[in-house]
């Protein structure tokens, strides 16, 4: 399928201002849904538009959509954004941290919102976790948008395994995990980077997060992997250029369109957090996504 790049020369500093201002003023009314073994927190800008239901990575927070949610709910889009297992005010400790298990927690939310169906955004592990929302009952799911996506296990060097084993071995470990996740923005840190990684950070020190973490991170994706091929849910791939978790970002975007038989979109720039860093772009060509492809 095409591939589509996008520039982030058109990101300006004022846009990046507006948003974060926008963001301000949007309600962070916490909601809870109980679900097997623990509660999923959530947010919701309410109203009757078509839902779209956003599912951030391991380890961070359902603010990392701040800056896409209100593009989102000016043009008339009712957006919900979730805590995953283990994180910020959803439980911390659960028998099970799978895609799958998120995935499930993701169809509870859209029953419990009593929408017909819904749009999920997915980053990094959460790709995994729409798609298995979209196997397990595609009337609920009418389209997916994979941020980042990692939905099979990647190969691993020698040195960044030992790297790894290190980061987590001490005290220093959140110290650690926020360092990694802050150097995924190559391009463009918001404005409010700082406070949102300090809140990383003070929710990781909460008692069992940590572990939660390291779980999620030692997990294998092979059954997200073998889902792919059989998936039939409508997709698009919005991966950044610049993303360092995989050795070439481009390449796999492409082989994930390929096996979804969507398109893929590179952000010129852009690591992990594509959404976050290039807002605009992102959201433009999402909704033009759904716009133009029927679930």
């Amino acid at each position: 399928m095409p591939t589509k790049s996008v520039s982030s020369a058109s990101v300006t500093t004022r846009d990046r201002s507006r948003h974060t201002k926008a963001d301000e003023s949007i309600s962070s009314e916490t909601h809870f849904l109980k679900v097997d073994g623990g509660q999923i927190a959530y947010d919701d800008t309410g109203g009757d538009g078509p839902l779209i239901l956003a599912i951030p990575g391991m380890g961070d927070l359902r603010s990392e959509y701040r800056l896409l949610c209100p593009i989102l709910q000016n043009v008339g889009y009712r957006v919900v954004t979730m805590d995953v297992r283990g994180f910020g005010e959803t439980s911390a400790q659960w028998p099970d941290y799978s895609a799958h298990a998120v995935g499930r927690d993701a169809l509870a939310l859209i029953e419990h919102l009593q929408a017909r169906s819904a749009v999920i955004l997915g980053n990094s592990f959460a790709a995994g976790a729409a798609l298995w929302a979209a196997h397990d009952a595609p009337m609920h799911v009418s389209k997916v948008v994979l941020l980042g996506p990692i939905v099979r296990d990647l190969k691993v060097s020698w040195f960044a395994m030992l790297t790894l084993q290190l980061g987590f071995a001490g005290p220093w470990r959140v110290w650690f995990w926020a360092t990694y996740w802050n150097s995924l923005f190559p391009t463009h840190k918001p404005a409010d980077q700082g406070r949102v990684k300090a809140a990383i950070m003070k929710n990781l020190r909460e008692p069992g997060r940590m572990a939660a973490l390291r779980t999620m991170i030692g997990l294998s994706k092979a059954d997200t992997a073998a889902l792919i091929a059989r998936s039939r849910v409508p997709a698009l791939v919005v991966m950044g250029s610049r993303d360092p978790d995989f050795p070439d970002a481009e390449a796999e975007a492409q082989w994930l369109a390929t096996q979804l038989h969507a398109d893929s979109l590179m952000i010129d720039g852009a690591g992990h957090y594509p959404h976050t860093e290039m807002p605009e772009q992102v959201a433009s060509e999402l909704l033009s996504f759904i716009a133009r492809v029927h679930g």
